[in-house]
């Protein structure tokens, strides 16, 4: 079972002041029973997670986002301010190679230190899984991943369009249809 914190009031202050940033890095959390948040993952957790779905198969720091979204039904996602920071860590200790393919994109493999550490750390590895599935079997039937993953890349790209500069009137009136559309067509379904 996770361990249990009650950071609810220091968590809404950080994320008013924009350092939520930092507690999530070390502490992936979601919401537990009662609405209070649960940790998802131990310190070096997330590492060995990383590690482990590399090892099954080559990943994107993306793919992983969504193995680990997707195993955890939903229930935490983690950021890509804390994927990929881990993913360079596990570069730099020589645990992991990164390959460029099509598109550009980082293709991260697993090296020979990387299973050696793994094989180590089998009885955390096993833990840590044992409680993903745990978490994944307990909010199967919560929020969907698939319908989490549009709402992120609906964010995404409102982000990235709004960041590429001023928008004019016909813009923000072609983005703002848009976006009432879709809110009425979510209601209505």
């Amino acid at each position: 079972m996770f361990r249990t914190r009650d950071h609810e009031s220091r968590g809404r202050r950080f994320a008013r002041h924009g350092f939520d940033f930092l507690h999530r890095h070390f502490h992936g959390h979601h919401h537990g029973p009662g609405g209070r948040r649960s940790r998802v993952f131990d310190h070096g957790d997330l590492r060995l997670v990383i590690l482990q779905l590399i090892a099954e198969k080559p990943r994107h720091g993306y793919e992983i986002i969504k193995a680990i979204e997707e195993r955890l039904a939903g229930a935490y996602s983690p950021s890509p301010g804390t994927v990929y920071p881990t993913l360079t860590m596990l570069e730099e200790l020589g645990q992991a190679t990164v390959a460029l393919s099509e598109g550009g994109k980082k293709l991260y493999t697993i090296t020979a230190e990387g299973e050696a550490y793994l094989a180590a750390n089998k009885s955390s590895v096993d833990a840590v899984f044992a409680r993903i599935a745990e978490t994944g079997e307990a909010h199967g039937g919560g929020r969907s991943p698939q319908i989490i993953r549009a709402v992120e890349n609906f964010k995404l790209a409102l982000r990235l369009r709004l960041s590429r500069g001023a928008l004019g009137e016909e813009q923000i009136r072609a983005l703002v249809a848009i976006l009432d559309r879709a809110a009425g067509e979510i209601e209505r379904s």
